[in-house]
């Protein structure tokens, strides 16, 4: 007899899948398989997030098996995940200081593959001025931003609320940042049945040891119209010189805040790269405050990457 069931990949290691099933009842159903022999490839390779088709045949050797993968939202190389509906964007205020053009390049990321970013800033208590900085440079290009300290408490409610409203029936986000930002300690303090593991700051050289050593998918709610949170691996490696996420011609548009000054730049081929203020609309519009100033020095800085990247490295 063949049973077919419909799920959730919440986890991988090994070859082996944990799925998250909704029964008839409302009942929720978790299934540990391996993928089908073409699902194994690096192309058809199946990811955390992936909604999949489940076939149970105890006539065959393998008896339970993942034996198709759903058309997916988006899927992404680092982290290896798939229909993501938001990117929460962690970062420490200090210890360590943060790398906005690392979380430039997420937040372009999200944007080039329809997820919502979120930026949240921890370790507040260490550093309220720092914060209020970071902060300003994100409200100003109208991405959701919150100040946070597991320690102090501050802004933990907000988030939470605001992840209550907006992860839910089913919708995914990821918890992305590099190592030693707080990033599992936040999600424990947002979300105690989690339990995940944390680690301590090297005082030398203050980045923490990845505690996450694989990406997986964690209800926020029981039921079947629960959201998904996923604890992922740090992101200190991610890196546009190694990786292809998209092309120069699609790097514009996913810096939102430069959307009301294009076209007015005096020239139509403008690239806003080099060009003063006299010239390019965008660099005027940083001279002036209306951009961050570090945006359009990430952009740069990514242009020139994309740019200059070889045919075959592409």
């Amino acid at each position: 007899m063949i049973i077919t069931k419909y799920g959730k990949v919440v986890k991988g290691l090994g070859g082996l899948y944990e799925t998250r099933i909704i029964l008839p009842d409302g009942a929720v159903e978790r299934l540990e398989c391996r993928a089908k022999g073409i699902l194994k490839r690096d192309e058809e390779k199946v990811l955390v997030g992936d909604n999949v088709k489940i076939t149970q045949d105890d006539s065959t050797p393998d008896g339970v098996v993942i034996s198709e993968i759903e058309s997916r939202k988006n899927s992404l190389i680092r982290p290896p995940l798939a229909n993501l509906d938001y990117l929460f964007i962690v970062f420490a205020a200090v210890k360590p200081s943060p790398v906005i053009e690392t979380v430039d390049k997420l937040i372009s990321i999200a944007e080039h593959n329809s997820i919502t970013p979120v930026i949240v800033i921890t370790k507040s208590d260490l550093s309220c001025d720092a914060s209020e900085e970071y902060a300003a440079i994100y409200r100003l290009v109208g991405i959701p931003t919150f100040i946070t300290s597991s320690e102090a408490g501050e802004g933990l409610s907000e988030l939470a609320s605001y992840i209550k409203k907006e992860v839910k029936n089913g919708k995914t986000a990821a918890f992305a940042g590099a190592s030693g930002v707080g990033k599992s300690t936040l999600m424990n303090a947002l979300f105690p049945g989690l339990s995940l593991a944390t680690a301590e700051i090297s005082r030398k050289i203050e980045r923490g040891r990845h505690t996450t050593r694989h990406v997986e998918i964690f209800d926020i709610e029981d039921g079947a119209e629960t959201g998904f949170l996923a604890d992922t691996p740090g992101f200190s490696l991610i890196d546009f010189a190694r990786f292809d996420f998209f092309s120069l011609d699609e790097l514009l548009p996913t810096f939102r805040d430069f959307t009301p000054y294009l076209g007015e730049c005096r020239y139509a081929d403008c690239a806003h790269f080099g060009e003063g203020e006299d010239e390019c609309a965008i660099a005027r519009a940083a001279q002036e405050g209306k951009i961050a100033k570090s945006r359009l020095d990430s952009y740069r800085s990514i242009y020139r990457v994309l740019k200059d990247k070889k045919d075959y490295e592409k």
